[in-house]
């Protein structure tokens, strides 16, 4: 895999200064300085935008969407770039917060940074965050692999393990430096990059993210702490799988959020919600 030479070791001091800090966790800088480079341009995706998510089944690329969320791994680069020739914007998908044992870089990961298993996924377990030595360089790995495609912009999943059963001490302040240093990695690739569940520390990291992407925020009642991002005009994407359209889109389209209804396979069925 080629690597970007001017990005790279920038990007990989950067981690290990980050690594530094993480022990003990709580003196992790909650807002660490990026790297030096000028990042070049990255794509946002427009306040109002037609999307489709799709990662299982044969994939349906007629739609007349602005937008797909495809898996970084799965999806081909000649996809992508049909995509992109209609002007269609991609989004990648990869988990940043989790191991996946049928992934092809999955002998990358040290046993030492493979927690808890994810409950109900199986194959797939927490990652120590806090160990950016070892995770930097997979991330960064990934992170091209989504330019070398043409990927437009990455959803890095699972980053919120602070808030959940990981086997590992995580605290807010771990997955603060962690989702920083994704975006500015992401960033320095000339990426655009979404934050993807973490609620809670979305006033701390609005300002690092281009988009926010949430799932069953009606469900739960949680709509209204993605609202910094619509405030800072950046665009809101929610899934919901258990709702009707009726029951949650006229209040995402008053809100100003892209939503749309999906199976939780996430095939090719799609009801947006404008």
């Amino acid at each position: 895999m080629i690597r970007h030479p001017t990005f790279f070791p920038t990007l990989l001091i950067f981690a290990a200064a980050l690594g530094a800090c993480a022990s003990p966790p709580s003196t992790l800088a909650a807002d660490p300085a990026p790297p030096s480079d000028s990042p070049p341009g990255h794509w946002t995706p427009p306040l109002a935008a037609a999307w489709q998510i799709q990662y299982t089944g044969a994939l349906d690329a007629s739609l007349p969407v602005d937008l797909y969320n495809l898996d970084l791994f799965d999806a081909s680069p000649e996809t992508i770039a049909d995509l992109r020739a209609r002007g269609v914007k991609v989004m990648c998908y990869f988990s940043a917060g989790s191991f996946e044992d049928w992934r092809p870089d999955a002998g990358n990961f040290p046993a030492s940074v493979l927690g808890d298993d994810l409950e109900g996924w199986p194959g797939e377990r927490w990652l120590d965050i806090r160990n950016l030595q070892a995770l930097a360089p997979i991330m960064l790995e990934r992170l091209t692999l989504a330019a070398q495609k043409g990927c437009d912009g990455v959803d890095p999943d699972n980053v919120d393990g602070y808030a959940n059963a990981t086997g590992f001490p995580l605290v807010a302040e771990d997955q603060l430096a962690y989702n920083i240093f994704l975006a500015t990695a992401a960033h320095q690739m000339g990426l655009g990059i979404g934050l993807k569940n973490d609620l809670e520390q979305i006033p701390a990291l609005v300002s690092h993210f281009d988009w926010a992407l949430d799932e069953e925020c009606f469900t739960y009642g949680e709509c209204g702490l993605l609202l910094p991002f619509i405030q800072a005009g950046k665009p809101v994407f929610v899934i919901e799988y258990q709702l009707a359209p009726e029951a949650f889109c006229p209040q995402a389209n008053n809100l100003q959020f892209n939503a749309i209804q999906k199976n939780r396979d996430l095939d090719a069925f799609r009801f947006p919600c404008r």
